[in-house]
């Protein structure tokens, strides 16, 4: 059994999304056991709501302030010590929970982070890695948003840490890793990705393809897609505006005659399995890479069912382990180059 520590009162919605999304987990996840962070008799209430007054797997732990998305993160490291989000990732720390969960401040997020947990050696920064759904499954894109500005080196630290998530996760030796670009000729892009490019080449323990463009990234080319932080996060928000675009579409499309209504209705398990499989929401829970423990970042204008899709990237990491394999990783790599040189 696996403890995870749940910011309640984090997101758009607070505890109506993030109470309902902890009870669900608690069904499906039976090899965990989840610390409900945030405002007592707020939780108690959305509890109550779901007649689950008591579950011997299920903690709260009373938290008397609240970081709102447009608090500055500094303010939140001086002066929000008795959040739930401070505090989940204070016990993240104290390994008094496996692994934590918020769809609040992101800033607020890493600059804790940085201040209660310990960074791998070889990392310079951490990144937020998001899942991808492709036609085959899903590719690994990383950093969406912890880093606007980064070089070749950070690149390349990204590189890494993506693969061996993609490795535990994908259940595969070699993932293939390759640079978001403009073009995949090998003399598009601009300064950095092209030094980083000649880092990932001569890396033998990385699988790199080369460049790919952001809109083969849903077709099964590669595994992990690096970019810098900036890059990430509007090829993130564009493909989820897409996808909701299509199934919003499809929706309006077979409304509007009468024999539409009638094809929809004989093709309804089809298009029913395509909008689950573009669905943002099974997609939700991008994860904080770099740091030695598993942060789990969930949009924060997740409804439940995104939440409880958060809750089960967190589980799933902290069972695999994945800060610990990532270390290793990087510790072997770090030792090869102290031999080359």
């Amino acid at each position: 059994m696996i403890t995870i520590a749940i910011d309640t009162m984090s997101g758009d919605f607070g505890p109506r999304v993030t109470v309902p999304a902890s009870v669900r987990a608690l069904s499906f996840l039976s090899d965990i056991n989840l610390l409900l962070l945030g405002d007592n008799d707020a939780i108690q209430k959305e509890l109550a709501k779901l007649h689950c007054d008591s579950n011997h797997r299920l903690r709260i732990v009373h938290t008397t302030q609240t970081v709102a998305m447009s608090d500055k993160p500094l303010h939140v490291l001086r002066n929000c010590k008795d959040s739930s989000l401070y505090r989940g990732i204070a016990l993240l720390a104290e390994g008094e929970v496996q692994g934590f969960v918020s769809a609040g401040n992101t800033g607020a997020m890493l600059v804790i982070g940085h201040h209660l947990l310990k960074m791998f050696d070889g990392i310079d920064r951490p990144a937020i890695c998001a899942p991808i759904p492709t036609v085959n499954g899903k590719t690994f894109l990383l950093d969406v948003g912890a880093n606007v500005d980064v070089d070749a080196k950070n690149l390349h630290q990204f590189a890494v840490m993506g693969s061996v998530l993609a490795a535990a996760i994908l259940n595969i030796p070699q993932p293939r890793v390759a640079l978001l670009n403009v073009g995949v000729e090998d003399i598009k892009g601009n300064e950095q990705v092209q030094q980083a490019a000649a880092l990932l080449q001569a890396d033998s323990a990385l699988h790199y393809t080369g460049f790919i463009e952001a809109d083969q990234i849903f077709f099964d080319t590669v595994d992990v897609a690096v970019c810098d932080g900036f890059t990430g996060n509007v090829a993130l928000k564009a493909s989820e505006g897409a996808a909701r675009l299509i199934r919003q579409y499809l929706s309006q499309a077979f409304k509007r005659k009468w024999i539409f209504r009638v094809l929809g209705v004989l093709v309804a398990p089809i298009l029913n399995a395509f909008r689950s499989s573009i669905n943002p929401s099974r997609y939700n829970g991008a994860s904080f890479l770099g740091f030695t423990s598993t942060l789990v970042k969930s949009h924060g204008s997740a409804d439940a069912n995104a939440f409880f899709h958060a809750i089960e990237v967190a589980s799933v990491e902290a069972k695999a382990n994945i800060p610990k394999k990532i270390n290793e990783k990087l510790q072997s790599v770090l030792l090869k180059r102290g031999s080359e040189t």
